[in-house]
Formats: C-alpha cells, structure tokens, sequence
C-alpha cells in the first residue's frame, strides 16, 4: 500500500510549515516573528493586485499561493505562542461571513447590493457595541496608501448617511478646497499649503468614490501612462540624437504629443 504524501493539499501546506518551524527546520524560517513578516504580507498583497492587472492567470495563482504562505505562517507563530492556530482564523472568519449575510444564510428577504452594504455595516456596528469599540471608521488600516483609505473612510461614512446627494454638491467642494489652496500658495504659508492640498485630493476622492472610480487604481494607471509616454520622449531623442539635459520642453512637448497620439491608436485599435 502506498504511503499518503503528509504535504498535498492544504493540511499539506500546515504540515509543511510546522516542519520548517520545527526541530531541523529550515533556519531563517525559525528565527521569523509576526514583526518580521509584516513587509512580506504587504508585499505578497501587492504581488497578487500586480497579477491580477497583468491578466495571467498562472501569476494570480501563484502570487496567492504566496500570499497564503504569510497567513499560514502567520497563524502557526501565533499557535507556537499559544493564541491562536489555523482552524481558529477559518472559523473567525467563517461565523463574521455567515453572522453578515443574514439575506443568504438567516432567511432574510433578498437586498440589492446598496442595501446590502448598508445592512453589512450596521452588522459591524451592533459588534463594535459589543466589543466596546466606537467609531463607524475603525477597521481602515492606518498602513494602506493614503488614497485608498481616505476612499475607504469616506466610503464607510457614506453608508451610514453622511455624504453628498449629488455629484454637483461634491464638485462645488472641491472648487471651495482649490480656492483655499490658491490663497495659501499667494501667501506662501508652507504650513497651510499642505493642509490645504491634502483637502484637495481629499476632495478628488470623494468625486472618484462618488462616481465608482477607485482613485488608487485611477492614480496607478496615469502613472503608468506618464512612464510609458515619457518612455517614448527618452527613446525619441535618442533616435535623433540629443541628450535629454540638452532637449528643450518644446521638443520634449512634440514627443509627448505624439505618444498620447499612439495611444489613441492603438485604443481604437482594440476597441474594434
């Protein structure tokens, strides 16, 4: 009879792991903490969007294995410390699935997605209440990028009614905040400069949170187009021969021009 492999599958993975951290493991994996791994849990997170931009379907697999690979590893420090093991986060996260979605497993009268939302944070609410916890804006990780949690914090005010009631009301913010910035530009007050310009973008996220435009994804996909056109500028005045410290903005303008313009062909192309 042939001998069952102890590392397929996802018991597998947890046998795995316990291995590595075990006696005669491997010697990095032994000296890792919960500190030490937060920069590869972030770095997975990112690795996997990456993945899931690009298209491949075998980079996504993969990039999720990765960013499993942290959760376990995670869960079987916090075992080896006596907290928490793997079974317990399944679990966790289980009950808080079925505990919010009383329309799918509590009978409850199907919702459309808006009010399912609504219902879901007032589920988080009821359980604040009972962790003795306060804000409607707590659980937004202070590590995420700046654009993504304010969109994420305004996002969570909305659901519970405080926001706008049409795009006109949110533009007219945004045109008050540019004013405010103007005038501390012409005072040249640095202090206020900054406070003011956070207001700004603050306010570009909530037109883009308000429309549906994630402004994270928006902001990664112009920078992406500004390297690309720039790309096109370096690789055009190398052609003609001209040392980019000596190009003139003029030149570099033509360029940019006619990188934008190839990308409008090449958008028309695809869209035939």
């Amino acid at each position: 009879m042939q001998k069952e492999n102890p590392y397929t599958g996802f018991q597998g993975l947890l046998n795995i792991m316990k291995a590595l951290r075990g006696p005669g493991g491997c010697p990095w994996d032994r000296e890792q903490s919960k500190e030490t791994l937060k920069p590869f849990v972030i770095e997975e997170a990112y690795e996997v969007i990456e993945a899931i931009d690009s298209g491949n379907v075998n980079d996504i697999k993969e990039e999720l294995g990765d960013l499993l690979l942290q959760v376990v590893f995670l869960a079987q420090l916090a075992e080896e410390a006596g907290e928490f093991n793997m079974d317990n986060v399944i679990q966790g996260i289980s009950d808080k699935l079925v505990r919010r979605h009383p329309h799918v497993f509590a009978g409850e009268t199907k919702e459309t997605a808006e009010e399912v939302l609504k219902k879901w944070e007032s589920i988080k609410i009821d359980e604040r209440k009972e962790k003795a916890s306060s804000s409607v804006l707590e659980g937004v990780p202070k590590q995420m990028p700046a654009l993504l949690r304010a969109h994420r914090i305004t996002e969570k005010a909305s659901r519970v009614g405080f926001d706008w009631t049409s795009i006109e009301q949110v533009f007219n913010k945004l045109e008050e905040e540019l004013t405010e910035f103007e005038e501390a530009v012409r005072e040249k007050d640095r202090i206020n400069m900054e406070d003011e310009l956070g207001d700004v973008i603050f306010a570009l996220v909530n037109i883009g949170r308000f429309l549906e435009v994630n402004p994270e994804e928006a902001l990664k996909k112009t920078i992406s187009k500004f390297i690309n056109r720039f790309t096109h500028i370096e690789e055009g005045l190398k052609k003609q021969e001209v040392d980019i410290r000596d190009a003139g903005f003029d030149e570099m303008e033509k360029l940019w021009i006619e990188a934008k313009a190839f990308e409008k062909i090449e958008k028309e192309g695809k869209a035939q």
